[in-house]
């Protein structure tokens, strides 16, 4: 809120319809409101013209579209694009967009830092600081959609598809994240499919539950190693949720929507996750279940003790899960001329709490 202005970039169809109410206008009001904000980008309620001037001034005295200001924008070699974005304070999160033949994906973040410390990223590295409202989540799309109008066809889509795996844990922000997912997928928000807006998480397995019931979207998990004792070391969240209970979440996720797969991330780590043995331990955990393996060379970042595993092992690697039965792919590293890798978000953590895992989680998952 600025001034006393209420943002309405971060208010779901239900919200808004309750906002309108309390002016006292039907509750069409916030689908008209919506197609303007989301289908158009308008973000002066003056141009909104089948809206009443009365109601347009009095939005314009009460309420405000307001999205997150950029900071820097990067243009990869590769044709990646990243924003550093500042919503409303001097924290700051990272944005990128990766345009491909078939699609557009915009990777979003859903927190200022990120508290679960896992060892090869660099975003974990920063520390946390507190979660994003789901105006400066939303906001991320809606200026990414805008910054890019022009580069496609007037009657395209500009974002195919929308990934939460940038910064932060998304099922940590719980509260926040969910509104901001049902914008993306309502008619009249950003209209995307359940099957384009994929949430990744390192394993916050109640969440995985009550995500399955309140927003059943595509879902990734950041796996990484085949058994608990490596996962320990890499994803420390394993403590709480082993590999067990969490494979145990995901097949629950798949019967309880629409969901065919999941797709299971595994960051290529040169002698630490990357053996025949380690392929082989992750077929027994994969194999005839719906899962989808997305190997992921490694992207360094200052003073990782990491290296990427060579080529010809992560080749070899998949080989061993496709002879098996499981499904694999290899990513295709985008944007790491500027920083814009898997792993690499970094952003602009200020007065940083170095938040480990345990019992603080909790309070960490709770923050507004």
């Amino acid at each position: 809120m600025t001034g006393g202005r209420v943002n309405l970039l971060g208010l779901s169809r239900s919200a808004l319809e309750e906002f309108f109410e309390g002016l006292g206008e039907k509750p069409f009001r916030a689908r008209q409101l919506m197609r303007w904000v989301y289908g158009q980008g308008v973000s002066d309620f003056d141009l909104m013209t089948d809206i009443s001037k009365k109601l347009r001034l009095r939005l314009a005295e009460i309420a405000e579209i307001r999205p997150p200001r950029i900071v820097t924008d990067q243009l990869s070699g590769d044709g990646t694009h990243k924003w550093m974005l500042r919503g409303s304070d001097d924290q700051a999160v990272e944005t990128v967009f990766i345009p491909e033949v078939a699609r557009r994906t915009l990777c979003i973040s859903s927190q200022v830092g990120c508290a679960l410390d896992c060892s090869f990223c660099s975003t974990a590295q920063q520390g946390f600081n507190r979660n994003l409202g789901t105006a400066e989540i939303v906001g991320q799309v809606w200026l990414a959609s805008r910054q890019l109008g022009d580069r496609v066809d007037a009657d395209e889509r500009v974002v195919t598809n929308v990934v939460l795996m940038g910064m932060g844990e998304p099922l940590a922000n719980y509260r926040n994240v969910v509104p901001a997912l049902e914008i993306l997928l309502d008619d009249f928000g950003f209209n995307l499919s359940r099957r384009r807006v994929t949430l990744s998480t390192s394993g916050l397995v109640p969440q995985m539950d009550r995500l399955a019931r309140d927003c059943n979207v595509a879902l990734a998990v950041s796996l990484h190693a085949p058994n608990d004792e490596l996962r320990d070391q890499l994803v420390p969240i394993n403590r709480r949720y082993p590999i067990a209970e969490l494979l145990d979440a995901c097949w629950r996720y798949t019967e309880a929507g629409l969901r065919r797969h999941i797709t299971f991330e595994y960051v290529m780590l040169d002698k630490v996750n990357d053996s025949d043995a380690h392929a082989r331990d992750l077929v027994r955990l994969m194999k005839h279940r719906p899962a989808k393996v997305n190997l992921i060379p490694f992207n360094p970042f200052p003073n990782t003790p990491y290296r990427r595993s060579a080529r010809d092992r992560i080749e070899r690697f998949r080989e061993i899960l496709l002879r098996s039965g499981v499904r694999a792919t290899i990513r295709r590293t985008r944007g790491d001329d500027i920083d814009a890798a898997c792993g690499q978000l970094v952003g602009r953590v200020e007065d940083r709490t170095r938040i480990r895992l345990g019992e603080k989680l909790i309070s960490v998952a709770a923050r507004p």
